[in-house]
């Protein structure tokens, strides 16, 4: 029985695919600037939660703010997701929240026979500022992809949305079923 109880706390595999976006953006001290400059999520926000049953694989692909993505990254992404759903672990993309939804739709009708939950989620503000989403932006995201069946979502401040019907509400600075 003892055994039976470890394997069901034995921690699962959660992969965190980062392309960019607001919640990637860190501010140079030097210049002023905010930019996306690589992944950070490992040192701002993962190392802050506790994750005992989780263990995280971070696979950056790009490095891109949303609004200069075009279709040739989101094939990049869509292929990325494809190949990763041979590891059979629920995925987390870190996204730019300005084309968020135009990329979880290119993923809906791009990748066949998802058989995990694909979970997109960003930030209205960076990942380094005190009033920042990404902390619990993240956090339920990864919870999400736990719990969520087989399928490509939206996951953004506390709700979570089946694509295709979902689009970005820039008034409300958040996201909504349509």
């Amino acid at each position: 029985m003892e055994q039976k109880n470890t394997l069901k706390n034995a921690p699962k595999d959660i992969l965190i695919i980062t392309t960019g976006g607001t919640i990637e953006k860190t501010y140079d001290e030097f210049d002023g600037s905010l930019e996306n400059r690589g992944t950070s999520i490992k040192n701002r926000i993962l190392s802050k939660l506790r994750l005992p049953y989780t263990n995280i694989i971070v696979h950056p692909v790009l490095s891109k703010d949303s609004l200069y993505m075009d279709d040739a990254d989101r094939k990049l992404i869509a292929e990325t997701i494809a190949a990763d759903l041979e590891l059979n672990a629920p995925i987390v993309i870190l996204h730019g929240t300005d084309t968020m939804a135009l990329t979880a739709n290119y993923c809906f009708e791009h990748i066949q026979n998802i058989t995990v939950p694909v979970v997109f989620t960003g930030a209205m503000v960076p990942m380094g500022f005190d009033d920042t989403d990404a902390t619990q932006n993240v956090t339920e995201a990864l919870l999400s992809a736990k719990l969520l069946p087989p399928g490509i979502y939206i996951s953004f401040h506390n709700q979570i949305f089946k694509v295709p019907h979902v689009q970005k509400n820039k008034e409300k600075r958040t996201f909504e079923e349509i």
